[in-house]
C-alpha cells in the first residue's frame, strides 16, 4: 500500500530524474562539442590586413580545440554584412567570426541591423591597427604640414581613398579633418586593397588606410605622412603621430571575436581558452608584427564592457561629425 510520504517521495524522485534526462542532451552537447569544423566569419575581403590576423588566430585556435575552423569571407557594407550573419547565426559555437568595432556606430546609423549591446557573444579583444596617411612618392605633399596647409588653400579639392563611408579610416580621416580645420573630399572604396590601388593607380591623391601601405612605404612608392596611434610604431619610428603633431586623433580600432547571442556557457569557455592560447601564442605575434598591428587582449567579459563604452562614445561622434548625413550623401 503506497502511503502519502512514498507518493510524495516517488514524485519528486520521478521530477529529478526528468530533469536529468532533459539536462542530458545540454550537457553531453557541450561535452562534445566540437565534433566537426567550425566556421569563421571575417568581415573583410580575403589576404587584407583583417583577414591576414583572423586566419592565424584561427589555425592555432583550431589547434587547441582539436577541429579546424574554416574562414569565410562575407564583405561588404564596410564589414556589417559579415556581422549581420554572424549575429544572425544559429548559436551553437560552430559559427564564430570577427566583429569590427564599427559595430558600434553602425548599429545607430542603421548600417546594422542588429544591436551590439545584445546579439552578440564575446569571447575576445584580439589586436588593433595602425592606420596612417600616405601618398604618392611623387606627391608634392612632402609633410602633413604640407598636406593641411595645401587643403585650406583648396578647399575640397584634396582626395583620399578609405575602405567604406562611416568606418575606421572614413570617421578618423574626417575627425582629422575637423581638428585640422580643411575639408577633404573622400572617395569610398569596397575595401583597403581597392583603396590602395586607387592611390597606386594615381586616382586618389591620398590613402587612409591599416597598414596596406606599409610595404610600398617601404618600397619607396608611396610616402607616410603620419599614424594614428597613441605612439610611433617601432617600424616606422620616424613617422610622426597625428596627436604629436597637435591633433588629438587617436584610432586603432581593436578587432574581435566573438559569436550570436545566445550560446552555451560551456562552449563559451572552451571558445574564450582557445582564442586566449591563440592571441598568446608566437604565430599570431608575428602576423601581428609583420601587420603592425598591436595586441590589445582583453578577455570575454572585459571585451563587452569596452564594446558597451565604445557604443556611448560613439553616440556623440555620429552627432560631432555629422555622420547620419554624411551616409546619406
Amino acid at each position: 500500500m503506497q502511503t502519502p510520504r512514498n507518493g510524495r517521495r516517488q514524485f519528486v524522485l520521478g521530477a529529478l530524474g526528468a530533469a536529468a534526462i532533459t539536462a542530458t542532451p545540454a550537457r553531453l552537447l557541450a561535452q562534445n562539442w566540437p565534433d566537426k569544423p567550425i566556421t569563421f566569419i571575417c568581415p573583410w575581403p580575403a589576404g587584407g590586413t583583417a583577414d591576414q590576423s583572423m586566419r592565424a588566430l584561427c589555425t592555432v585556435a583550431g589547434r587547441v580545440l582539436g577541429q579546424s575552423i574554416a574562414v569565410e569571407n562575407k564583405v561588404g557594407a564596410s564589414g556589417m554584412i559579415g556581422a549581420k550573419a554572424l549575429a544572425s547565426a544559429k548559436p551553437d559555437g560552430y559559427t564564430v567570426g570577427q566583429i569590427p568595432i564599427s559595430v558600434t556606430r553602425f548599429s545607430q546609423l542603421g548600417t546594422l541591423q542588429a544591436d551590439p549591446r545584445k546579439d552578440f557573444t564575446y569571447i575576445a579583444r584580439t589586436s588593433g591597427q595602425t592606420f596612417g596617411i600616405a601618398v604618392p612618392a611623387a606627391s608634392p605633399f612632402k609633410t602633413l604640414k604640407d598636406f593641411v596647409d595645401f587643403a585650406k588653400a583648396n578647399t575640397g579639392k584634396v582626395t583620399y581613398a578609405h575602405a567604406g563611408v562611416g568606418g575606421a579610416t572614413h570617421v578618423g580621416m574626417e575627425e582629422f579633418a575637423m581638428a585640422a580645420g580643411i575639408q577633404l573630399n573622400h572617395v569610398p572604396y569596397k575595401g583597403g586593397a581597392e583603396a590602395l590601388q586607387g592611390v597606386l593607380g594615381g586616382h586618389v591623391d591620398a590613402l587612409a588606410d591599416s597598414s596596406s601601405w606599409a610595404p610600398h612605404v617601404e618600397a619607396g612608392k608611396l610616402r607616410l605622412l603620419a599614424t594614428w596611434g597613441e605612439q610611433r610604431t617601432t617600424r616606422f619610428k620616424d613617422t610622426p603621430t597625428l596627436k604629436e603633431l597637435g591633433y588629438n586623433v587617436v584610432v586603432d580600432a581593436p578587432n574581435g571575436i566573438g559569436a550570436p547571442k545566445g550560446l552555451d556557457p560551456a562552449v563559451l569557455a572552451k571558445l574564450r581558452d582557445a582564442f586566449r592560447q591563440a592571441v598568446a601564442s608566437p604565430e599570431f605575434k608575428a602576423v601581428a608584427d609583420k601587420l603592425d598591428a598591436p595586441v590589445l587582449y582583453l578577455d570575454g567579459p572585459d571585451y563587452e564592457k569596452y564594446v558597451n563604452t565604445v557604443y556611448q562614445k560613439e553616440t556623440v561622434l555620429i552627432d560631432k561629425l555629422k555622420l547620419r548625413e554624411l551616409m546619406k550623401s
